[in-house]
């Protein structure tokens, strides 16, 4: 350790300006129709979103596959499925993931990877992010979430309020008493994400309990932990066409840098995204390409 961080003074020293932090993006493999958990072209689109922050490298890892190493890594985002499939829960990879934790690493998890087992996650994911998707306690439904305030903190720099349809997973599992956890996108769900019958993912007693008085849920947030390690989840990132959103798209660019430990710019990340580009590394998945946004 003294050693590396002689190196790094060294470095700083001669250069004027430390190391690039590593960022490693983690995408699952194929799923669902085409349009919907398109994690391969997500990350990808991340990185060339990233590109024009400078102090920082983007790794990426496609197709479920999971790095030889993450020694090095500021931060680590995954997007993918979850449950039994969820890469972190494959192999000793909870182990692993715990040992970087530990050093302070960052941790980011979109959509369906926000979702461990019960049994297998449920509590790491808890302490490392703050929050999680449980089982007979979460809920999926398509809805149009409208964030109308938002909370000042570096994840929301640049970002405006505004309402798109997703799969919004809400009454996430939190830590007791929110502790070190913030809410960075609210909304209150209409009664009609309550249409579905109980179920594992589609509704109990207490959601339906909470909707039914309005409360707000979070869909996004972000967390820290004790040593100074960051996390976040975000719940949405169901279509693809939704990153073509500057303000949905921005938010978890600003949360990939916020975990990282890195500067989030004033205006937060500024990126653009054509029509073409969206339609860039979709998965063959068979079916009829989505329709570009008019």
């Amino acid at each position: 350790m003294r050693t590396a961080a002689l190196l790094l003074a060294v470095l700083v020293a001669v250069t004027g300006c430390a190391a690039d932090k590593k960022i490693v993006l983690l995408a699952g493999p194929p799923s669902h129709p085409p349009g919907e958990h398109e994690h391969n072209a997500g990350v990808l689109l991340f990185k060339k979103c990233l590109a024009s922050v400078r102090g920082i490298t983007v790794e990426t890892h496609l197709n479920g596959q999971w790095p030889a190493s993450l020694d090095g890594a500021a931060a680590i985002v995954i997007y993918s499925d979850g449950g039994d499939w969820h890469p972190a829960l494959q192999e000793n990879r909870l182990e692993q993931l715990r040992a970087l934790m530990k050093k302070g690493v960052g941790f980011g998890c979109i959509h369906y990877a926000c979702e461990p087992t019960t049994e297998k996650g449920n509590k790491e994911f808890i302490e490392w992010i703050g929050g999680c998707f449980e089982t007979f306690w979460s809920v999926n439904p398509h809805w149009d979430a409208n964030f109308t305030t938002l909370p000042s903190h570096p994840v929301t720099r640049g970002v405006k309020g505004f309402q798109l349809r997703d799969e919004w997973y809400f009454h996430m599992r939190f830590r007791e008493g929110m502790k070190g956890v913030t809410p960075i996108l609210s909304a209150v769900p209409p009664a009609s994400t309550m249409k579905r019958p109980d179920g594992p993912h589609s509704g109990n007693p207490a959601v339906r309990e909470a909707v039914n008085r309005g409360d707000a849920q979070h869909l996004m947030w972000v967390a820290t932990r004790e040593g100074g390690g960051r996390g976040f989840g975000f719940t949405g990132g169901h279509f693809h066409k939704n990153w073509g959103h500057d303000d949905f798209r921005k938010v978890v660019l600003n949360a990939i840098l916020w975990i990282a430990h890195v500067d989030v710019p004033a205006g937060g990340v500024q990126s653009t995204v054509t029509a073409d580009e969206m339609e860039e590394n979709l998965d063959e998945k068979g079916g009829p390409k989505p329709r570009r946004n008019k």
